[in-house]
């Protein structure tokens, strides 16, 4: 079964935002032995719409799409769908009710331009949106299954997973599909090892042919060992699965944090929740950017007592009570500052850690002795206080800087709880 994601949106096309859902469909369609044959993106244009629908429909057995649902003039995926199946709009009644619903429990009034997302082709049936006002549509071109989603991650994830998966998967069964192969994808995601380093530990798990087939891809200090197994069944591709993913574990140890998309945060969360300790941070050049990644995963309140961010060096002393000649002396941008700044944070806290941070993030700021990228972090705990030097470098963006900053101190506090550190 051959399929075609047709993704909507001038905005996709001139990058303005990233299309992850074509990604995350593709996935789906993997697990249930689906082969995506191809992507498309399409601009808003109405004949450019109904051309890749009718195109689509002579190449493939599935066609996916999404975005151009919404209430707005540029929203016109609905309009080139009736043109490519021959046929007008008509209002969908239940589906004005579903939308005009949504509104009211929101205790706002339904502004009229949403009325045209209940509009559908006369041959074409609505697909209930549970989290949304744009409905879904499913219809059939030349005998090609289509359906349309809308183009917000969130609402297309909750439409495939209640409504598209299970009418696919029917009707691979119920057309005897041959073929009962699936395709199962997992990853581990790593941090503190080079990828070239990691790549040589595990260079025969990733030789070419090989099932599961491993590969690794970098982004901002993580790397991601990705698997994917293709085997007869579930249980076959998972046993496959589980037994490389045991193994880079075995060979990696404490470099691996976390499996799918889970972040440096997430693995520090679980730790600190399973042995009941606290945290507080203490942000310079990070501003807030640690304690918002641990506020992220919900839970939080459970570990995280609070955060500050002293900035100005008054603040350092108002709020973390560094001593003014310690900074004269040594400069805010010092270890001996980042560790006064966590040792006194903990103890202000009343914390098991705290995670201090300052440096100089740019692009401006810097000087020949203390140049932009010196980051210095500390994490200190009722026994010690350690500190880190970071020379992350001059030519970084500042966002990176701050970035990279706050996930060494999280990986940091993160091999002190396992032991490493």
């Amino acid at each position: 079964m051959d399929t075609h994601i047709i993704s909507i949106g001038t905005e996709l096309i001139f990058g303005q935002t990233v299309d992850t859902n074509a990604a995350w469909l593709t996935r789906q369609l993997a697990g249930l032995g689906i082969t995506c044959a191809k992507h498309v993106t399409i601009a808003d244009d109405r004949a450019a719409i109904t051309s890749a629908i009718t195109l689509a429909s002579t190449e493939a057995s599935l066609i996916l799409m999404t975005g151009g649902l919404g209430p707005t003039p540029d929203d016109i995926t609905r309009f080139a769908l009736a043109d490519a199946l021959g046929t007008e709009l008509s209002l969908h009644q239940p589906s004005l009710d579903q939308i005009a619903a949504f509104f009211r429990r929101r205790k706002l009034p339904m502004p009229d331009p949403n009325r045209v997302q209940a509009m559908m082709p006369q041959s074409a049936d609505p697909i209930e949106n549970t989290c949304g006002t744009a409905p879904g549509i499913h219809a059939e071109i030349n005998n090609v299954d289509l359906y349309a989603m809308p183009g917000v991650p969130r609402e297309m994830q909750a439409m495939f997973d209640r409504d598209i998966r299970p009418a696919l998967s029917h009707r691979r069964l119920a057309h005897g599909s041959q073929d009962r192969s699936v395709i199962l994808q997992h990853s581990l995601q790593t941090f503190g090892m080079p990828e070239a380093t990691l790549g040589d530990k595990i260079a025969d798990l990733m030789a070419p042919g090989r099932n599961p087939a491993v590969g690794t891809s970098a982004a901002d200090l993580v790397i991601s060992i990705r698997m994917n197994a293709n085997a007869s069944s579930p249980e076959e591709a998972k046993g496959l699965i589980n037994a490389d993913a045991a193994e880079i574990r075995r060979r990696l140890g404490h470099v691996v944090f976390g499996e799918k998309d889970e972040t440096l945060a997430h693995a520090v969360a679980r730790l600190l929740v399973d042995q009941g300790k606290t945290i507080a941070t203490a942000e310079s050049c990070t501003g807030g950017l640690i304690a918002k990644r641990l506020t992220d995963v919900s839970g939080s309140s459970a570990y995280m007592i609070q955060g500050v961010v002293p900035y100005a060096n008054e603040a350092k002393h108002r709020l973390l009570d560094v001593p003014p000649d310690l900074i004269e002396a040594h400069g805010a941008v010092s270890p001996q500052v980042a560790e006064a700044m966590a040792a006194n944070c903990r103890r202000l806290a009343d914390t098991d850690y705290a995670l201090a941070s300052t440096g100089i993030a740019g692009p401006t700021g810097g000087t020949p002795t203390k140049p932009v990228g010196l980051v210095y972090i500390a994490l200190a705990d009722t026994a010690k206080t350690t500190v880190k030097e970071l020379r992350l470098g001059e030519t970084l963006p500042r966002q990176t800087i701050r970035d990279r900053t706050a996930k060494i101190a999280l990986n940091l506090l993160r091999l002190r709880l396992i032991g490493c550190s």
